[in-house]
């Protein structure tokens, strides 16, 4: 590999030993497929980073594409897409492959001349993947340095002069002085050659990051201003980081994992470079850990927990002319949603079709919706998926969707109720208990599926069943029943709740009362659409190990608590509290202007969401031509009524003062899993992947309201 500074070309120099990186380094000839008629070849290579493919067709000359491995989200193996079951009678599935990249970039959809080739690609792209999910955030750092390294380098020599350090810089988000920029350069020039090689450029770097911040929170708990002991850690972490935990205990494994000193180890103490660390680290991030494994109550009725909802799931664009696609499902399903609209209408040939009903949208076939919907249902959450079908056909087609179902999904299809009777309450998300609740309606019964009902869910329940230890253990995805739960009951009680309160509590989340499952449409979200509402969504299922289920607040499942969102001071046990933020500093600020000269000038604004009287936003000042490393000081207090239900969303944008502001980055959590004391905020683009290495630094303060 060339130049990445050493910890990361050690960690990457694990090809030497591998035949499938060896192959991708080498390069081969493989096909791109963009539909059955667009078929062309293409020469694709890993580059010498270890992290770029590079592809070009030999007939296009210079011209050429590439992408990062970073940008990759998964690599799928044989007909997974539409675009390869479409010229699957042309290409074996032992030949083909996805790469599906995060966020709403385009699948690349592949096909080998070998079977072997194929696999060869598969595998060293996957491990690819599996090392950057290993690294660390000092490799992940490291590898961020030696991109820009090589960015830099025009000439490919391996080193840079101070011309390309200045282009750098400017690359890099930063206005720095010249003179000041060139001091820097001088003094990491050790070798006084007139240009920075790998330490040298890694020295460079350390200079131009340094977090004056964080050196000062050090010194002042350091007792000799050389090294914080672990004294000095306890300290720290009883006064600013406020944990509930063995303070003592965690000191100990605070300077176990993020100290690189050997010899500050065997002293129990921490060095300036083991604080930072610690600080950047998901430990040191504000999400607490302790809310992103599953740590709720998951065995309480579904109606108790705000469930991640998708509206018209099956569009990967606009509602008018938009493309409907199996991709919209299977990209909902793997960020944690559980429930799925499938809009079905009477299709050509007998078979029922899926689309946006009276618009231009493309249409797919409903089979292939339940295929995939069974294939990705359980591979992120193993809770329930809610398939929520506005069925519009007729009953012969409603025949066919009925045998697609039973065949797709097998003999474990609950059909309906027996007898029409409704069982006495709605199952948990933990379905061990399933078969138990509902054995008298899985019966052999035939029930008229659907009817002309639309007022209808499917549940695909994942059955976790007990072992001899009484432990649970989650089955493979075969497991499936499908429930079909009629709410005719509860409909004159839903339009009354949606015309007197369904604006104000639809802000919120997935809205269910203590006793009825209701979706508003306002909250079931286009997942293929971008935006603050997105935003929200990701940040309010992004605790209980992204399972797509949250429990709700005490006062929202209890039938006798007539909890009213326009005025929670009326709650029993109604505590305001005082959120205060200091935002201190900016780290890496992405740019959003293409253009060389441009550079952010920041601001970070602060929303919070919530019941009416929590609805509040505040910015800091903005900070001019500096992306690098801003600094603003700036502290914001916010009065919340209702913290079960607030939503903390830190927003970074580009002030201008002719034109809207761009957006740079954004993060969003729950309050009641926010950390407080000196935290880092791990930004997320807009399509809610993490921009590293950009960050906030941040000091969190909650107290009670006097």
């Amino acid at each position: 590999c060339s130049y990445l500074s050493i910890s990361a070309f050690l960690f990457f120099s694990g090809i030497q030993g591998d035949e499938n990186l060896q192959s991708m380094l080498v390069g081969t000839v493989m096909r791109k497929i963009k539909s059955r008629t667009w078929k062309k070849q293409r020469y694709f290579k890993l580059q010498d980073d270890c992290m770029t493919i590079w592809y070009k067709s030999k007939k296009a000359g210079k011209a050429h594409s590439t992408f990062s491995m970073r940008d990759v989200e998964v690599v799928r193996e044989g007909h997974q897409s539409e675009v390869l079951l479409s010229i699957a009678d042309e290409f074996p599935a032992n030949r083909c492959f996805t790469v599906v990249f995060h966020g709403r970039r385009g699948n690349l959809d592949l096909v080998a001349e070998s079977a072997e080739e194929a696999q060869s690609w598969i595998k060293g792209m996957r491990k690819l993947i599996e090392n950057l999910e290993n690294m660390g955030e000092r490799e992940k750092l490291d590898q961020w340095i030696g991109d820009w390294f090589q960015k830099a380098d025009k000439n490919n020599d391996g080193r840079m002069n101070f011309k390309e350090v200045r282009d750098l810089l400017r690359m890099m988000n930063v206005d720095m002085n010249e003179h000041h920029a060139h001091r820097l350069f001088t003094m990491a020039d050790k070798s006084q050659t007139g240009a920075l090689e790998g330490d040298e450029f890694v020295l460079f770097y350390k200079m131009l990051t340094q977090r004056e911040d964080i050196l000062n929170i050090f010194q002042e708990y350091s007792s000799d201003g050389q090294k914080l002991s672990q004294s000095d850690i306890e300290d720290f972490l009883r006064k600013e980081q406020l944990e509930d935990v063995d303070i003592q205990h965690h000191a100990q494994e605070l300077i176990k994992y993020y100290e690189p000193s050997d010899t500050a180890k065997q002293l129990k103490a921490m060095t300036f470079d083991g604080f930072l660390m610690y600080l950047g680290s998901a430990e040191g991030s504000i999400f607490s850990p302790k809310c992103r494994g599953i740590f709720q109550d998951m065995t309480q009725p579904l109606c108790h927990y705000f469930i991640s909802s998708s509206h018209n799931t099956y569009l990967m664009e606009d509602q008018l002319r938009g493309q409907s696609s199996v991709e919209g499902y299977i990209r909902a399903l793997n960020r944690g949603c559980r429930c799925v609209e499938v809009d079905c209408w009477d299709g050509a040939n007998g078979e029922p079709i899926v689309y946006h009903g009276h618009t231009f949208t493309s249409k797919i076939l409903f089979k292939d919706v339940v295929n995939a919907v069974g294939k990705y249902a359980f591979k992120i959450s193993e809770y329930p998926v809610i398939l929520s079908i506005e069925n519009h056909c007729s009953v012969d087609q409603q025949r066919v969707m009925a045998q697609h179902l039973k065949h797709i999904l097998g003999d474990k299809l609950l059909r309906g109720m027996l007898d029409g009777r409704a069982p006495v309450g709605l199952p948990s998300p933990e379905v061990s208990d399933l078969p138990l609740l509902f054995r008298e309606i899985l019966g052999s019964v035939d029930v008229p599926w659907l009817g002309i009902k639309t007022c209808s869910f499917w549940i695909i329940s994942h059955i976790k069943k007990k072992t001899s230890t009484g432990e649970s253990r989650t089955q493979l995805p075969k497991d499936i029943y499908v429930l079909n739960i009629f709410l005719q009951k509860i409909l004159n009680h839903l339009f009354e709740l949606l015309a007197t309160k369904g604006k104000s509590l639809g802000k919120t989340a997935e809205i269910v009362t203590s006793y009825i499952l209701s979706l508003f449409h306002p909250v079931a979200l286009n997942f293929q659409t971008a935006g603050e509402g997105m935003d929200l969504n990701d940040g309010l299922f992004s605790q209980n190990g992204r399972c797509g289920y949250v429990l709700k607040p005490a006062f929202m499942r209890d039938k006798n608590d007539r909890f009213d969102p326009e005025l929670p001071q009326k709650r029993d046990d109604y505590q305001p509290i005082v959120l205060t933020i200091q935002v201190i500093s900016g780290q890496q600020l992405p740019k959003v202007n293409i253009k060389e000269d441009s550079i952010v000038d920041p601001l970070v604004r602060v929303e919070i969401h919530g019941v009416l009287m929590d609805q509040a936003k505040q910015e800091t000042r903005h900070i001019e031509n500096n992306g690098f490393n801003p600094l603003w000081n700036d502290t914001l207090r916010f009065t919340i009524h209702t913290p079960e239900l607030a939503l903390v969303r830190f927003v970074v944008e580009d002030y201008d003062k002719t034109s809207k502001n761009d957006f740079v980055g954004q993060f969003t959590l729950p309050l009641s899993c926010m950390q407080k004391g000196y935290r880092h905020i791990h930004l997320l683009s807009r399509d809610g992947t993490r921009i590293s290495p950009s960050s906030l630094f941040v000091h969190v303060r909650i107290t009670d309201l006097e």
